[in-house]
């Protein structure tokens, strides 16, 4: 998944971009036999999004599933499909930020944010993390919560758990963070 801030909105959604008023999806990397095999949900008719779109956004948030502590294939693939915009710096200067989902606790949540920070730093972006901004909610130890200083998280289990009010919560800060910091770089005020 991906959110971009164009004119400063956020969205959310599952491996999609958010470019003004437009959802893509990132391509999907495996044969649908093997996709079948593992039970993988049917994919949905949002259109599939080309790198160059990410040149449009005034700010990105990447979020992604978790695969071995890292983000899922598909994504490090759009990513390996940037070269042109890397060559060029295009995305330089843009401020851009990560959330993720792990099945379990132990899953990767930071590694997969410490792997993903990579690809924002070859590209000139500018990370911002969600910090302890989110206050109370990221000292949360009563419920469950994923998410971390690196972004907003949630445990998906077996993929039938939904994020939880708290990690919605912390979703939509983080976006509007993120939102903030795009338009002060833009000089709006």
């Amino acid at each position: 998944m991906l959110i971009a801030c164009k004119n400063l909105e956020t969205t959310t959604g599952s491996m999609t971009l958010y470019v003004g008023d437009r959802i893509e999806q990132v391509p999907e990397t495996l044969p649908h036999e093997v996709l079948g095999k593992m039970g993988a949900p049917p994919k949905s008719d949002v259109p599939v999004i080309s790198p160059d779109k990410l040149a449009e956004a005034d700010g990105l948030i990447f979020g992604f599933p978790t695969r071995f502590g890292m983000m899922a294939a598909q994504f490090k693939a759009f990513f390996d499909a940037t070269g042109g915009l890397w060559r060029t710096q295009t995305l330089a200067g843009k401020p851009a930020g990560i959330f993720y989902s792990t099945a379990s606790q132990g899953g990767g949540q930071e590694t997969t944010a410490l792997t993903a920070i990579t690809q924002l730093v070859h590209h000139g972006m500018i990370f911002v993390p969600i910090g302890y901004t989110f206050g109370a909610g990221m000292f949360e130890m009563e419920k469950v919560k994923g998410g971390s200083p690196y972004g907003a998280g949630t445990f998906a289990g077996d993929g039938s758990r939904n994020p939880s009010e708290l990690e919605l919560e912390q979703a939509f800060h983080q976006g509007k963070h993120i939102a903030a910091i795009a338009k002060k770089l833009k000089g709006s005020p």
